[in-house]
Parts: C-alpha cells; structure tokens; sequence
C-alpha cells in the first residue's frame, strides 16, 4: 500500500510472504492445527473490525431522499401545490404541502427499511469461510474471519481474505485475474519463502481475498482482512471512480466521428432515466415507473381538457377543478404498497429458508414452468452410506442394519456371491453375515478398503467430548471413508502407517473422476489410486485385480463389470469404480500429467452408495404436479440409479401404459445421449427429457436453452463452479447454501439455506403469492382512480351560476381518499395469505406480467361501476331531489349558495370512501365470489371468517367505515378544507350504492367463470399432451418401467 494509506492495524516484522508459515503463525500467535479459540476471534473481530471492503453503494439515506421527490406521484402533487399557492389557496396549498411532506416520510421510511432489509439479506447470502475453530472446522460468513484464523479451500471457494499457505496444501491454483490481469491460474507452493520485494503476482505461498480456487485444495493462515488485504488496497485507490457503461465514450478517435453525439444522448438518457426511476429497479418497478409518468401526463392532459372546457378562462375555480384532476388520476401511495410488498415478501422467504438475491426473481418465481434439480443434498438427503460393494472373484458385500452414515461401527456386513436382480431378495442359503477381521485378511478386500482410504478427501473421527462420529467433506466421500474406517484402514489410519500423499488431482465433474498418489511405506514404491464414474473409469483399465493379482481386461470381463453395475443401479445405488496402478518415480510430481497417471489402471471393484430420498421431496413433486410444474432431474449418478430414485419421488409417473416407446424413451436419457442430439432433434422430442444421467454442466446449459425455444421458464439448481453458466441461462438461477460454492452463489438469483427441494416450491409458492397481491392492490388502487377519473370528467358539465365547472368531489377528499382510505387497504392485500388454490393453477405468463387482459378490463368494468355510483349520488341530490342549483364560487369556499353542492359532495365523499374500502374485500380474489372465497369451505356462512383472516385488511377496513364521520361532521374542516357538508336523509344513497357495487362485482365475476374468460391470463398452456400428462400425473405406484 501507498504511504498516503491508513496506518495498517495488522503489523510483521517481516512480510509474510518472507517467513516460514511457522514464523507467521508464531506472530499471529495462532496454532496450525486447533486454530483460534472462539473467545480469542471475537476479541480480535472487535479489535480488526468486519473482514469486509469499505466505500460499496450500501444504503445512502440521500439517494431513498432524493428518489421518493422524484417520483411522478409527488411531481403531481408538487405541480397542484404551486397551483394552489399561485392562486393563494393558502389552505388547500398549505394541506398539500403537509401531503407531500408526509407522503415523501413515509416513503422515505418504509424504503429506507426495505433497502436495509435487502442489504442485510444479502449478507446472509453473502461467501461462506471454512474455519479451523478450537480444533473443529466450522463455517462462518466470510465477514468473521479475522487475523490468524486457519481456513480451509477448495475447488470453486472464493478465498476469503490474504491467506499464507501451510502444508496442508495439494495441487492448489487460484484465479488471480482480478489482481494482476493474468488469466491463466496461479500454482500456490507452501513451502516457498520469497524476497521480501517480489511482486504481488509472484507471491506463490500467498492466496488473495476475492480470487477463487480453480484446482486442488488447501489451507492457510489469515494475515490481512477488509482493507488491509490487495483487493482492498484496490478498493481503496478506486473510491470515488466509476464505470461508465458501453457505447458512453465521447472520444472521436476511438469511436469515429459521430460518437461523441451518440455517447452524449446515451449520458442524458442515462441521467434522465435514473432520475425518473424509468431504468433502475426491477422489472415490474420500471413499469409501474413508467405507468406512473404516463399518468403524469394524463393528468396534464386532463388540465388542459378543463382549461379548454372553460374556453381557457383560467380563474380561481377552473384551476382548482384542475388540481383535482390532475390529484384523482394519480394512485400516489403505489410505489409504497410495492416497496413494503417486497420487503415483507423477502422477510417471508428466509423463513422459508431462501434467501432472495436479486429482487427481479420475486416477480418471476412464481411464473416457473419447469425446474431442473439436482438429485443429491436435494431431492435426495445427502447422506450417503456404502451399501454394497463388488471385488472381482469375491462377489457382492453388503452393508445391513445402519441407518448412520458417520457412524463405521454400527451394522452387519453380509456376502453374497453374486448382487441379487431389481426387484429380488436375498437369497439366505447364499447369503452369510461375516466378521470383519475375516473379511479385511482378504487380499483384495484390503486394497478396495484403501482406495476407498486415500483416494478421499473427507474425514471421520470420534468425538470423545460428544460421544458420537463426524466427518466433514462431500457426502460420497464420507460414505467411503466411513466404509474403509469399518476395516481400521481410514485415510488417517494408514497415514499413520507411513502413506505419504504425493500428489492430487481432484474430482472434475467434466471427466468424473479423482486420482490420488501415495508412497507406500513398506516398499517405498508409488501407486496411483483412481474414483469415479464407470463408464470413465473402465475405459482407463488394462486389467483387473482378483486377490492382488493383475489379469488382462477383456471385452468379456467388462461385460460383467457392467451387468454387475446395472443390477446395483437398479436398485437406487449410486455405483463408482475404483482402480489402481503402479507409477514410477518422479522427481517433480507437480509436473506429472494427470493424463499420463489415469492410463493403465488395474480395476479393484465397485461401491453401491445408497442416497435416500429426503421425506419431503414426494410431497414437494407432487405439489409440483398440481401447480401444473414440469420437474427434470440432472444427475450425474448411472442411468438406472437415476430412474430408480425419480420413479420413487415421482418425477417418473408410476404408470407409463398410456405413452408411446417414443415418449418412454425420451422420459431418460444420459448426457452423452442427450448431448449428441442437434438443436432440431431435441425440438423435435415429444417432451423433454424429466431426468438427464451422467449430466455435465453443458448438458444444462443445453437443457436450459432448449427449455427457453420451447417458450418456457425455468428454475435450474446448481451448486460448484461448473454450474454457474447454467445458472446464469437459467429465468432463475437456485444456489445451495450449504453445499454450493462462492462462485455459484454469487451467480444465482436465490439461495437455498437448507438445499432442500422442498424449499424451491415454498419459494414457487411464495412467488405467486406475491404475485397475485401484487395484482390484488394494482387493481384496488387504480379502479379508485378511474372512477375519480370518470366522476370529474363527467362533473365538466354541471355548471355553476358563473358557467364554471363544479367539481363533485374537492382536491383534498380526493387526497385523503387516494392517501388514507386506499393505502391501508392496499397494504392490507399485499399481506394476504396463499389462497387454497394457488398450487393446483398452471404458471402465470411471466410475458404478460401483472397488468394481463383480465386485470385490464377489471379496472375498466370496476371503475365504470365506481364511477357511476358515484356520478348517480351527486346527479341524484342535485338534479333528482334538488333545483339543480350550483351556486356561485362553491369551488373555493362555503356560502348560503352552496347548501346543496356542499351535501352532495359529502354523499359522494361516503359513497367513494366506502366502495374503495369494500372493493378491497372483494379483490381478495379477482375471480372467486367474496361469500365463498374457499370453495372447500363446507360453512354455510364463511364470508365473515374469510375477511376476518387478514386482520390488518379487516381492521383497515373498518376503521376506513367510520373515518368518514369525523370527515363529514367536524364543523369548519368540513366546509373550510374539504369543501362538503354532513347529510342527512342522503345516507341512503352510500347504502344502495354499495348494494349496487357488490352485485356489479360479484356478476362481473360470475361472468367471467361462468363464460370462462380469461382463463388464458391465469396460467401458461403445456405444449402438448405429454407435457400435460407427466404435469399432473401423481400416482407413484405401478408396473410402468422406464
């Protein structure tokens, strides 16, 4: 760092990079092997502060500011004060001005908590460290690491903070681009101490805070966190600097003569844009943005209507006529009911157990069609246990009686000769339960157990304190570890022994397979140890093993290699192979190819690991098929292992009679299958395939795309490195919290905190939930507003003495009404719960968005009836009951003369008042009766439970009933700010308007269920009839075989 940098709180006497890893822990004052004591890190996080960069965009209180008196709504409201105060209607002026200042602290406040919200949301979701912590590994978020903690990494990590590499460190690379610009990965060496000036890209023992593991594994000591680390350094002498974006250039000699014009347009719109809010924000914000300023210039529109109405003689009564026009067609509190329906819903979702990271996903979960998951940790509970083995010459062994995967000394091991066929039991006369000292004195046994031992990068240890077994790693790995450890030969044990690791070249979803090398301490020779897949595994074999010895592979053995590994994945196994060979000496193993190491391999046998299925996951498909949701499983277990596993979660239907061998065959597929069909062929498939084998991370890119030309949307699972392009092509990209790595969380949309399937479809649920209040509450504000619309518009004709138009409704009811009586309601149908329904629909068209067909002509049918209402209250007492006599200047204050427009404005007050309320109700369903909500609801009377069970909706309600009363009776507010009367007899009016209103809605409803419209808008059609049959199909049980 530059001289001009804070003083650094972390100090060495010499750069790490020049010491011993011995001397740097000495200095930190931390041990390799047990790491800080919890008491000792949260001594040193209050002394170093959060391991986060300073100068991020966090959540500027003047930035919320400035949005909420930009936004359209308050430009109206503005544009009707300065109106007022031109026209020196000092109270309506000054009642405006209270408005706005109200309205922008509200709207200040409930965003400025949304905004928070968000922010600490996404530190939920924010890199997870693996930390070495009083000797146990445990995991924190990566703003807790502090000077001196151990970490531990590996392929896909985000490194956490400056790290100095110890030992424990195997085939370890980093990409480092982001430091130095090289994109070729960096080789880390922990034994190397350099000068004390080499540069930072040469620091081969350091790893750096943000690049990301690319290869191996590896563990280090924590020596600068935050801004104490080289990215940090670089955030530091980037504040204040900022990114322009593509096409802004505004030199000529770069970009031709034309782009400085180009690149200055680009820069106004860029301005002007964020700005209004027209190009920040979510999708269905910068609609309701745009609808907003469209409206603004109705409302402009609308004045110059009035203005041209009163052959544009603009005194005192006109321009407040056009005041109030310009306030009714604005619904100034939606922006607010939107933001506090995020908030709550982003809230709602971590109960849930997902965390959202990108608002856009809340407006399209809900609209998913298709989810592509992953099999194991989610669908499938992510605990794996070695359930049977098979050693050439030996047969079949098979772990009985456990149902602890940590656990190697609980259950029975049992032989048989040969693995019983799907479907068979075990045949007791030749099936014999076994000791394991017997079994373990067999040479062949002995080399499986060690492979399984060393070629493994996941531990299983005892703990005395907790009296039970842990292990940490992935669970396949675990599941082998724990079966060598039922042998007394775990990794730890044979180490122990003398094994020396030599080199590692991790498991690579791409190829399937892992190699270790060791030296053996007896005869100081070396062997290769290979894991992986079958079918890539016994392509690298020249020979197999029968009790230590080498016989030559031939195509014949394969074949039995190959039926044994059908049978154990028909029975739901996950089968890997395991393979050795011998290897000559290297002087330099990091220079040993990993090709020229998986060649010549001797097969020792194979491992049947059983997955079961998490308890959840049947109900969660199956829900899945109700809501008309198409589930695909991409999997990298064998084919039959797959099926097996989806037939039993119903992803498969259980009875396939009704298809063709056509459509059968396409239901599986393995990657290579899959993936050697050209864009037409899958097009051309009569579904898409529901479970993919073997499945590479192209193969969902590939999924993604040909779901995409199908015209469908959807959600794909993912959790390493591999996965992050698909989770990018994917509408919504779904990370694994608990198993994902850094990179593909910061990839996708959302995060699962539990992996769990289930959790996916709450996500699912909750979006539609969202979704269909969202469209609740757009509806009830904007019919209010069309039938203000519609009353002034209409109320152009009824003149006054001085042929001036009379408005029917004064600004500030109109504001009080648009402010106080619709905002609560509409907060109120933000909150509502799921209806009964919502999970038994298809998918809503995420095209059309919230403002369909249906919702469209809702407001238009609603607002016509609102409107009429309240036109038929004020015609009524003017013209029907009274002389039609408008009195004089009745627009700006009360006289004698105004006794009868003063009333009728007060019965249109409470009839407005009180449809807009009850309109709440009923949009509790845009198309279900208010009186029975719940079809299912057997009650004869249920209306009162159904709008009693969203309380703050009921309660906001019926305190806008009785609101009215003070409005229209308390003298001098009445006459002086609101420009009505109290009523009398004229009550009647409300009452029959409301009786009026209800039939209006609950018929215009009937009609639609009754005609069946717009049954298009509440959900996407299936392409064909397959696609609609393994959509709904929920029986799992049958004879139908795939």
């Amino acid at each position: 760092m530059s001289s001009n940098n804070p003083e650094p709180k972390i100090k060495f006497s010499t750069p790490p990079h020049a010491q011993t890893f011995e001397d740097v822990a000495a200095e930190l004052k931390t041990n390799v092997d047990k790491g800080l004591a919890a008491a000792d890190a949260k001594q040193r996080l209050d002394e170093y502060g959060q391991n986060i960069l300073e100068g991020g965009e966090g959540v500027h209180v003047w930035k919320v500011l400035f949005k909420q008196l930009t936004n359209a709504m308050i430009l109206v409201l503005v544009f009707a004060m300065v109106l007022s105060y031109a026209t020196k209607d000092w109270i309506e002026a000054g009642v405006i001005t209270g408005v706005i200042v109200l309205n922008v602290g509200v709207g200040f406040y409930q965003e400025y908590n949304a905004e928070k919200t968000m922010e600490s949301l996404k530190s939920l979701s924010s890199p997870i460290a693996a930390v070495v912590r009083d000797g146990n590994l445990v995991y924190i978020p990566s703003m807790e690491v502090v000077p001196g903690d151990i970490i531990e990494l590996k392929t896909g990590d985000v490194v956490p903070a400056d790290i100095r590499m110890i030992p424990e460190t195997l085939n370890f690379e980093a990409d480092e681009a982001l430091l130095t610009g090289e994109s070729l990965p960096v080789a880390k060496s922990a034994s190397t101490v350099l000068d004390v000036d080499i540069g930072l890209g040469d620091r081969i023992n350091l790893a750096f805070s943000s690049t990301t593991v690319t290869k191996g594994r590896g563990r280090g000591i924590v020596i600068g966190t935050g801004m104490e680390t080289a990215i940090g350094a670089i955030a530091l002498s980037l504040q204040g600097k900022k990114q322009r974006k593509p096409n802004r250039s505004l030199s000529r000699k770069k970009h031709g003569p034309l782009q400085p014009a180009k690149g200055a347009i680009l820069r106004t719109w860029d301005a002007i844009g964020k700005f209004l809010g027209l190009t920040v924000g979510t999708p269905l914000q910068k609609k309701l943005a745009k609808l907003a300023y469209f409206l603004f210039g109705c409302a402009v529109i609308l004045a110059i209507i009035v203005f041209g109405a009163n052959k544009f003689n603009i005194p005192h009564e006109v321009v407040i006529y056009a005041i109030s026009l310009a306030i009714a067609i604005i619904p100034e509190s939606l922006l607010a009911v939107l933001t506090i329906t995020f908030s709550v819903g982003m809230r709602r979702m971590v109960q849930r157990k997902v965390i959202v990271r990108k608002l856009d996903s809340l407006e399209s979960l809900g609209g998913v069609t298709n989810i592509s998951s992953d099999k194991t940790g989610t669908i499938t509970q992510g605990k794996m246990i070695t359930r049977k083995f098979w050693i050439p010459s030996l047969g079949v062994y098979s772990v009985e009686n456990t149902a602890e995967a940590n656990d190697p000394t609980s259950g029975d091991i049992r032989h048989e000769s040969e693995a019983p066929r799907l479907g068979e039991k075990v045949d007791e006369s030749v099936s014999k339960q076994y000791n394991l000292d017997l079994i373990s004195e067999q040479k062949a046994v002995e080399i499986f157990t060690r492979v399984s031992a060393l070629c493994n990068v996941a531990t299983v240890r005892y703990d005395e304190e907790k009296k039970q077994w842990q292990s940490t790693g992935d669970p396949t790995e675990i599941a082998l570890q724990v079966f060598a450890h039922r042998f007394d030969s775990g990794k730890k044990q044979l180490l122990s022994r003398g094994w020396i690791q030599e080199a590692e070249f991790p498991f690579d979803s791409d190829i399937k397979r892992m190699s270790v090398i060791f030296q053996e301490p007896a005869t100081e020779s070396f062997h290769a140890f290979t894991k992986g897949a079958v079918e890539r595994i016994i392509d690298l074999c020249t020979s197999y093993g029968i009790d230590g010895d080498e016989h030559k592979m031939t195509e014949e053995y394969k074949e039995t290699i190959m039926a044994q590994v059908e049978e154990l994945a028909g029975q739901g196994l996950r089968v890997l192979a395991l393979a050795k060979r011998s290897i000559p000496k290297c002087d330099n193993w990091k220079d040993v190819d990993r090709k020229d190491v998986e060649q010549d391999l001797m097969f020792i046998g194979l491992a049947g690991l059983y997955d079961p299925p998490r308890l959840e996951s049947k109900d969660a498909i199956r829900l899945c098929k109700q809501a008309g949701i198409k589930v695909h499983m991409l999997t990298g277990d064998h084919r039959l292992t797959a099926a097996a596993i989806a037939r039993e979660v119903g992803i498969i239907p259980g009875y396939t009679g009704r298809l063709s061998k056509e459509e059968v065959d396409s239901l599986v597929m393995t990657a290579s299958e899959f993936d050697k069909l050209t864009d037409e062929e899958i097009d051309a498939l009569p579904t898409m395939p529901v479970v993919i084998a073997r499945c590479a991370p192209d193969t969902k890119v590939r999924m993604i795309q040909a779901l995409h030309r199908r015209g469908l949307y959807c959600a794909m699972t993912g959790d390493g490195v591999n996965d992050s392009p698909s989770l990018k092509q994917a509408d919504v990209g779904i990370a694994m919290g608990l198993g994902g790595s850094d990179v593909a969380k910061s990839a996708s949309d959302i995060v699962l905190t539990d992996d769990n399937f289930a959790s996916i479809v709450n996500a699912i649920e909750e979006g539609r939930r969202m979704f269909d209040n969202i469209q609740k509450f757009v509806l009830h504000l904007l019919v209010s507003n069309i039938a203000e619309v519609i009353l002034l518009i209409i109320g152009l004709a009824f003149r006054d003495e001085d042929n001036f138009s009379t408005f029917p409704l004064a600004p500030l009811s109109i504001i009080w009404i648009n402010m106080l009586t619709s905002s609560f309601p509409a907060f109120g149908l933000g909150l509502e719960p799921a209806n009964s329904e919502i999970m038994r629909r298809p998918p809503h068209n995420n095209k059309k968005g919230v403002f369909t067909w249906e919702i469209i002509t809702d407001m238009l049918v609603y607002g016509i009836i609102m409107g009429a209402c309240m036109i038929g209250t004020f015609t009524i007492i003017v013209y029907g009951i009274g002389n039609g006599d408008l009195g004089r200047h009745c627009n700006t204050s009360y006289n004698p003369s105004c006794d009868l427009v003063f009333r009728a404005r007060g019965a249109v007050f409470v009839t407005t008042v009180w449809l807009i309320l009850l309109s709440a109700w009923e949009f509790k369903s845009i198309r279900r009766s208010l009186f029975r909500l719940d079809p299912e609801d057997e009650h004869p009377f249920p209306i009162f439970k159904d709008i009693y069970r969203n309380k703050f909706l009921f309660w906001a309600v019926a305190i806008g009933f009785v609101s009215v009363f003070p409005v229209l009776y308390i003298p001098k507010l009445t006459t002086n700010f609101f420009k009505h009367k109290g009523i009398t007899w004229e009550w009647s009016l409300p009452i029959v308007s409301v009786v009026i209103f209800i039939f209006g809605v609950e018929a215009w409803k009937f009609i639609k269920r009754k005609m069946h419209w717009f049954e298009a808008d509440r959900g996407m059609y299936k392409s064909n009839q397959l696609d609609r049959f393994l959509s709904t199909d929920t029986r799992f049980s049958g004879t139908g075989k795939v």
